[in-house]
């Protein structure tokens, strides 16, 4: 593995796990509760955060170029909520992707979907081209209403996506999860999904990472939180430090800002 690559790897891993926060919602959610106004959501969340995953117009709009945090770039879309979701193409190109800086590069997959073929050749696309610029590519198993979260339909999804190349897997946690890991020879980070209360968040990041994943790629569960900071603090205990569940309430109950008077 070349210098580039395996230095961008470094800075979206960390060391050895990552707190990612997602805020790509908006590409085909519009303005999501919570991210109304980004650049105000995202301020005071950067500092802790490792990585950003958003598209570019959020990137140029709403992160300052001073900023040192290390971006995973969505460049997959092409529909809304009005429409078929799995029916994406890839929206920015790998030369874009370089004069923004990104560190990898994030696409969405649909195993299982009427468009399966199309997002894994968008995959598959991108990595021939993100691999000769030394860019790591990360595949979301996107899952469909008609399909099942279990160990073996995401087991299948996340190995799909490693063996067309991808650097990370971003899928859901499920029971008996630590098979999907096992099965996927490249680093797994979970989807926050629906907002959860900030306890059960917690608690599942914690059984994520007891069952093997790397990290975590959470957006609602934060940006929707009751006090955002308080729970990217909270999250990154669980990750990075191995906080119980039980403990890390704690601190993001110690650490909400008290409503002004």
């Amino acid at each position: 593995m070349d210098y580039g690559m395996s230095n961008r790897l470094s800075r979206v891993m960390g060391p050895g796990r990552a707190v990612m926060l997602a805020v790509d919602h908006g590409y085909f959610q519009g303005p999501t509760t919570g991210l109304e106004n980004l650049r105000r959501t995202l301020t005071p969340l950067i500092p802790y955060a490792d990585s950003l995953m958003l598209t570019r117009g959020a990137l140029r709009t709403s992160v300052d170029p001073e900023e040192r945090v290390p971006i995973v770039l969505r460049v997959s879309g092409g529909t809304s909520v009005l429409k078929e979701l799995s029916n994406e193409t890839l929206t920015t190109s790998v030369e874009d992707a370089v004069r923004l800086n990104a560190t990898a590069l994030a696409v969405s997959i649909f195993v299982g979907s009427d468009n399966e073929r199309q997002t894994l050749a968008n995959l598959s696309g991108l990595v021939d081209e993100a691999e000769g610029c030394g860019i790591p590519v990360l595949a979301v198993t996107a899952v469909g209403r008609e399909m099942n979260r279990d160990a073996r339909y995401l087991a299948l999804a996340c190995r799909v996506a490693a063996e067309l190349g991808a650097r990370i897997v971003k899928t859901y946690y499920c029971e008996e999860f630590e098979k999907v890991v096992d099965a996927c020879p490249v680093p797994v980070v979970i989807a926050g999904g629906k907002k959860l209360p900030e306890k059960e968040a917690l608690e599942l990041a914690e059984k994520a990472m007891a069952k093997g994943a790397r990290g975590v790629d959470m957006g609602r569960n934060i940006f929707q939180s009751s006090d955002p900071v308080a729970m990217i603090k909270a999250v990154r205990a669980v990750v990075h430090d191995g906080v119980p569940a039980g403990e890390a309430i704690r601190i993001f109950e110690g650490g909400k800002v008290p409503p002004a008077p």
